[in-house]
């Protein structure tokens, strides 16, 4: 049986269809499909006070840049972007093309063919998200994508040198300084000077996210992201200090991320609720994290195992944190989910920043339907068909043509029946 310990005002909060938001991305949209730079230039001007000679940033401009920083930060990207590098590589391993002949004669194969260009937008803001450099650029050049271009807003005028040199260093071709709906605008439409791309990937706030909905279908995108949600299944093997850690480590992340403590111990729900009150008063981030907490946050108390799984997938949490006594259960019996974390040794923040899978991963019961971001969203599976032999082709067309008087589709009838005119014996 279910009971909520704690409940929020609303779980999910679609902010991408919200009327002002939709309004003032279809505007700005307009407004660089008809103004090309211009528009960029006066939309930059007018959201972020940036309006440089050049949004590309040149070869000398970063070499600068990168030299700003201090070896230490240098050296743990090289880290984060080794694994990540390690991880995506082994996941296109993964990927095999297969040709089989189905019937003698009759040859069907696939090919995984990497998308030829992508743009990539990493988030700035309060937190200038150097991690989505490596998951989304890195990730991209691993699949084999010949041109990645990246984007990321300045930061209160100032160039978020880390962010840059992440793009860099994971093998960004072009890099601009350029943020919000013009940034995803410019790379999707093309400008005079940005050449438009194939595909639109990574994370951003309620406006970049609607401008990816609006602009899909003209190119790709990875998924449509909403606020950050984090979901940590824990039993009595667990204490309420670590579960508090772990709901409000993502719940900073901005006031409408829900984070759930899905609990068979009551013991552990009412403590777990009084950590997160005692922690508030000294995180640095409180400000932001006790909003989430105080509108979002959720306590669900069960009484089995089983009733965990099953309440597990219907939230279907973009992150799921399993601290209890057989993790690996969750594993097994888990359906739905954007990332597992399995065990107290492991958290939601190593997947975010090093630990080598993607952060970049479906929200507001996204899991449902997809998985998140992995070297296999920038290739596409290409089918293929031959027959080699006119016998094939004639005993083929002869079901082919049939079916196709079903339909009514005469056209279709008679490629099929040309054939088989012309090859059976």
């Amino acid at each position: 049986m279910k009971r909520i310990i704690k409940g929020a005002i609303a779980l999910f909060e679609a902010e991408s269809n919200d009327k002002k938001v939709r309004e003032t991305v279809e505007s700005f949209i307009e407004e660089i499909k008809t103004g090309g730079d211009a528009g960029v230039r006066a939309i930059s001007e007018k959201l972020d006070k940036w309006s440089p000679e050049n949004f590309k940033l040149s070869d000398a401009q970063i070499k600068e840049i990168i030299g700003s920083l201090s070896s230490q930060v240098i050296e743990d990207i090289k880290f984060a972007q080794t694994q990540i590098r390690n991880f995506a590589q082994h996941q296109k391993d993964a990927l095999k093309d297969i040709e089989v002949e189905t019937l003698p004669g009759v040859f069907l194969g696939h090919k995984n063919i990497p998308v030829n260009s992508v743009g990539c937008y990493v988030p700035g803001g309060r937190y200038p998200m150097v991690a989505s450099a490596h998951m989304s650029v890195l990730t991209a050049k691993v699949a084999g994508v010949k041109r990645v271009i990246a984007c990321t807003p300045p930061i209160k005028g100032e160039i978020p040198a880390a962010t840059v040199a992440a793009m860099y260093m994971a093998g960004a071709d072009e890099i601009y300084l350029l943020g919000g709906v013009q940034a995803i605008a410019a790379m999707a439409l093309g400008t005079e000077s940005i050449d438009a791309v194939d595909m639109i990937v990574g994370p951003g706030n309620a406006y970049v996210a609607e401008a990816k909905r609006q602009l899909f279908g003209k190119i790709g995108i990875d998924l449509l992201a909403g606020p950050t949600e984090t979901l940590v299944i824990a039993d009595d093997t667990c204490d309420a200090e670590i579960c508090a850690t772990d709901l409000l480590g993502q719940a900073e992340h901005g006031p409408t991320s829900p984070a759930i403590l899905l609990t068979n111990s009551e013991k552990l729900a009412y403590d777990t609720i009084k950590e997160v009150e005692r922690q508030l008063t000294i995180l640095p981030t409180a400000d932001i994290a006790s909003i989430s907490w105080r509108d979002y946050g959720q306590v669900i108390l069960v009484d089995t195992i089983d009733e965990l799984v099953a309440e597990a997938d219907a939230i279907a949490s973009e992150h799921v944190q399993v601290m209890t006594e057989n993790p690996r259960y969750f594993l097994d019996k888990m359906t739905n989910y954007g990332g597992l974390f399995l065990g107290q040794y492991t958290n939601v923040a190593y997947g975010d920043k090093v630990i080598g899978t993607n952060h970049t991963l479906p929200t507001k019961h996204g899991a449902k339907y997809t998985g998140g971001l992995w070297v296999g969203k920038f290739m596409k599976t290409c089918t293929y068909q031959e027959i080699r032999t006119p016998e094939a082709s004639a005993m083929i067309g002869e079901y082919c043509s049939r079916l196709c008087e079903i339909e009514n589709f005469a056209g279709h009838k008679e490629q099929a029946d040309i054939r088989v005119r012309r090859y059976k014996k």
